[in-house]
């Protein structure tokens, strides 16, 4: 199965009530009987005018949007799936000035929408494993010197052609490196690390960890690199220059969630169904 076109995107979501039509299966999924009544059969219309569906045996009502990103936004339903099939489409990000030309709404509205899409990929996986890679590197402000000035703080790990897990963090030390390392990371995995003596307990951590040494030029021997965490850090790095210019450290978090998801979703071929999947779960 090939990934929506905009052509298919039209077909399928021609007005908000399609869309509102959407939501409404996606969240009674599975449900046989009305949950008032008990009226099995499950007869539920849409009320004319209204985002809302009622049962036509005892008229009881269901509110598909309660609890949802779209509740109490006066913006059409429509013009929020757009703005996902957006997301799922680009590699780079989607900031809210394209939004705002793509979709013809205030900035405001563009700005609060994609804050709104970024919390939909806020999900906790399981612990890596096998062969994981962990960096940590530093994004946004202005490098003076050595040190890294004015830039936030970013530790990551993934597990070769599997997935990632990226946080934002108050520093690189050994300490924080040692806590993302228990929380994400099941022991006994083999660990590749650069030589930063931030990672020097590992082993004794349970790891098995080998390190290559990037300050006497080496950057892979055989097996052991940081390749596919610095891949990943240069694809983050050039979209939010590219894409977004600065991205505050306030938010960056929910940029790291955005961009890890479609990292671990890379080989879908439906990912628009599945971040409509995540916005169809209550918030």
């Amino acid at each position: 199965m090939k990934s929506i076109t905009i052509t298919q995107f039209q077909e399928r979501f021609s007005d908000d009530d399609a869309c509102l039509a959407e939501i409404f299966i996606n969240r009674n999924e599975g449900v046989v009987a009305c949950p008032n009544c008990g009226v099995e059969g499950f007869h539920y219309y849409k009320v004319r005018s209204r985002k809302c569906y009622e049962c036509k045996d005892c008229g009881n009502q269901l509110h598909p949007l309660a609890g949802t990103i779209f509740h109490k936004s006066s913006t059409p339903l429509k013009q929020w799936f757009y703005a996902i099939f957006l997301f799922s489409k680009s590699k780079n990000g989607i900031s809210a000035k394209e939004l705002e030309r793509q979709l013809g709404v205030t900035y405001k509205t563009a700005w609060r929408m994609a804050k709104q899409i970024r919390t939909l990929f806020d999900v906790d996986g399981e612990k890596l494993y096998g062969h994981v890679e962990m960096d940590e590197t530093y994004v946004g402000g202005k490098r003076r010197s050595f040190e890294p000035d004015n830039k936030t703080p970013v530790v990551g790990a993934v597990e070769r052609k599997g997935q990632i897990v990226a946080r934002v963090t108050q520093d690189a030390s050994a300490t924080t490196l040692q806590q993302l390392l228990r929380e994400h990371v099941e022991v006994g995995t083999k660990l590749y690390t650069d030589e930063w003596r931030g990672y020097h307990r590992a082993r004794t951590m349970g790891y098995l960890h080998e390190a290559v040494n990037h300050s006497k030029y080496e950057w892979a021997d055989g097996i052991v690199h940081t390749n596919t965490i610095e891949g990943f850090w240069s694809l983050l790095k050039r979209s939010v220059r590219g894409t977004y210019g600065f991205v505050s450290p306030k938010y960056l978090q929910s940029y790291l969630n955005e961009f890890s998801y479609r990292y671990n979703h890379r080989t879908s071929d439906r990912l628009f169904d599945q971040m409509l999947e995540l916005v169809v779960k209550p918030s």
